[in-house]
């Protein structure tokens, strides 16, 4: 029988059960955990919002790591895995604290018998330093007995890519670029821009040391690329600080989507979101979501990054399913779910919706943090029940898990509710907030200083490949003990191939 999950019982999600994980076990001695509350964190990451004001350089300098790298053929990793094989996936994994490693004895234990792990979206925080990989990538994932590959994103481009290009490619630094025109958008990026770290060549060999199995080699051409495996090919995307992808990445994508090959395609930006469509531009024309719909070219999910929490969209698209997921769980602080309005996108409607954490449990997390730090927990503080009854309310629909006890919405749970951003029910007249709006305040209301104690409602993929069929299962990490030893599944679905 399997584990009690959070859609079952209040133990289920990691509110009642308070025995510790092991997983400190498995930390250094001394860790200082990060905090996006932090000013100096946030400077480090200053690039995202430069690229925003004056320009993107991500895509021009991508295609000078591709071409750096004289890699041969269009980026194809062949692997000789057998038809029936098993892989991982997990994204925005490396902030180095409790949260991150909290989800490694559950997928160490759910990942018995994998072949290999996939990291899709920002390997590491707050940039992604080379001289960061130790604590936050190789120690981590040393017991995990397979390879790793992945995919990058915004925050390893924090860092112009150069640690994970050194880490996963063992890529030298790019030489500098060409001087831009003085007083141009570039020049006055430049005068800001945060240069990339120089990487300790002998301190990441110790590193790679925790990772110096030959079975647990990879290899990869760089930062995207298509994988064979079995019966599928899984293309890994890059993009970018911006979430888009650069011209000859697009015409590459479009070469490598060709063919009768059931496709994966793994995103550091989901094309389906906080219940938005973002189909992903490509320079020139085009978006990517178009070539995963293209019936030519037999996607059967699309798998992204970036938002801290788990999200499946299953998008029917001319009589065919495509599964689109969003696995940003890995390790980071939880991204807010309550935020999520009531689902009506791509034909997708809120009952096919699943996420997790479940809203309910989202909301009364960030009750209690908010209720702490303003002082003033007998105001905020909702109990999970009273938090799962008033998304309930305005979702118009009924809690997914039964109430403990009575459980009554009243005007305190409500004003709770609208303070942390729970968007008002449909029918009430009132207007949602929209895009970009929402997107801000499911950031804004997830502080990663919130995270430091469980439940921390992580999560990770295992997929199960078949001649027909691939099983996906979202397995949940809660910094529990119950949750290491027997890892709950949270959303559980097969794919047709």
């Amino acid at each position: 029988m399997s584990a009690s999950s959070s859609r079952d019982s209040l133990a289920g999600a990691g509110w009642e059960g308070h025995e510790p994980g092991t997983y400190r076990e498995l930390m250094p001695p001394k860790v200082n955990n990060l905090s996006w509350l932090n000013p100096s964190t946030l400077w480090k990451a200053r690039n995202g919002p430069l690229a925003s004001l004056f320009g993107d350089p991500t895509g021009a300098d991508r295609q000078r790591w591709v071409r750096a790298q004289a890699a041969g053929g269009d980026l194809v990793i062949t692997r000789d895995d057998p038809a029936e094989f098993s892989f991982l996936l997990l994204g925005d994994t490396g902030e180095g604290d409790d949260p991150q490693y909290a989800v490694v004895p559950g997928l160490l234990k759910a990942g018995a018998g994998t072949r290999f792990a996939v990291v899709c979206s920002d390997v590491l925080y707050p940039v992604g330093s080379a001289n960061e990989y130790g604590r936050k990538f190789f120690r981590p994932y040393r017991d995990y007995p397979a390879p790793i590959y992945a995919i990058p994103g915004n925050h390893d481009w924090y860092d112009g890519l150069t640690g994970f290009m050194r880490v996963f490619c063992r890529a030298p630094a790019l030489p500098p670029g060409p001087r831009p025109r003085p007083l141009s958008a570039a020049w006055w990026r430049g005068l800001l821009w945060r240069p990339s770290t120089t990487p300790d060549d002998e301190r990441l060999d110790r590193a790679r040391e925790m990772r110096g199995a030959p079975e647990q080699a990879a290899a990869q051409p760089g930062p995207y690329w298509a994988l064979d495996t079995g019966p599928v090919r899984i293309i890994g995307i890059d993009t970018g600080l911006l979430g888009d992808i650069d011209r000859e990445q697009g015409e590459w994508l479009r070469r490598v989507a060709a063919g009768p090959r059931p496709k994966i395609l793994v995103t550091g930006s989901p094309l389906y979101v906080d219940g938005e469509h973002h189909p992903c531009t490509i320079e020139g024309g085009g978006t990517v979501d178009e070539i995963v719909r293209d019936p030519e070219h037999h996607f059967v999910a699309a798998i992204g990054g970036d938002i801290h929490n788990y999200q499946h969209y299953p998008v029917d698209v001319d009589g065919r399913r495509i599964e689109y997921v969003v696995s940003g769980g890995g390790g980071a602080f939880m991204h807010a779910t309550h935020t999520i309005p009531r689902v009506a996108v791509g034909g997708v409607v809120e009952e096919e919706f699943r996420c997790y954490p479940m809203r309910g449990d989202s909301l009364a997390f960030y009750s209690r943090f908010y209720g702490d730090r303003l002082r003033m927990r007998r105001l905020f503080a909702l109990t999970p029940d009273e938090a799962a009854a008033v998304i309930a309310e305005r979702l118009e629909g009924t809690p997914v898990r039964t109430a403990a006890g009575p459980a009554r919405v009243t005007l305190r749970t409500r004003f709770v509710a609208s303070a942390l951003g729970v968007a008002p029910r449909a029918t009430s007249g009132v207007r949602r907030f929209r895009l970009p709006v929402r997107r801000v305040l499911t950031r804004v209301l997830s502080p990663g200083g919130a995270t430091y104690s469980p439940p921390f409602f992580k999560s990770f993929l295992r997929l199960d490949v078949g001649a027909d069929a691939i099983r996906v299962r979202c397995f949940a990490a809660t910094g529990l003990r119950a949750q290491e030893e027997d890892p709950p599944v949270e959303d559980d679905f097969t794919i047709r191939l």
